[in-house]
């Protein structure tokens, strides 16, 4: 499966972005989609993931109530909406996917085999 990650930007804080994967090559059905982040000297990690089979979802705490993950079978895209952006929010998003991931593994990059490009946010006044 291929991905292709958009909408990254340059918003103020408190303003909203929504970024998008979409994959091709394969449905994504079976798939957990993983919203990733990763500044510079810091791992990646997880900010938001979704599993499409049984739609369960992870949010990290400091996203949770502001990002929600969702996904448009019908367009084999899944969606990262993003509000009430802060600073620290700052950074390059990935979107990955993998189809043999066990729950417990969903918010680690290590279980994704399969990677977009990366999307730049930047949240600055």
């Amino acid at each position: 499966v291929q991905l292709q990650a958009s909408g990254g930007g340059l918003v103020q804080p408190g303003e909203s972005l929504r970024l998008s994967c979409e994959a091709s090559g394969s449905t994504l059905d079976y798939y957990a989609i993983g919203w990733f982040r990763q500044v510079p000297g810091k791992e990646r990690e997880g900010a938001a993931c979704f599993s499409l089979n049984d739609e369960r979802t992870f949010y990290a705490g400091s996203v949770k109530g502001r990002f929600i993950i969702s996904a448009d079978k019908s367009k084999n895209t899944v969606s990262l909406q993003m509000n009430s952006l802060k600073p620290e929010d700052t950074a390059v998003y990935y979107c990955a996917a993998d189809d043999t991931i066990i729950l417990s593994s969903i918010r680690f990059p290590s279980a994704y085999d399969y990677w977009g490009q990366g999307t730049q946010v930047t949240v600055s006044s």
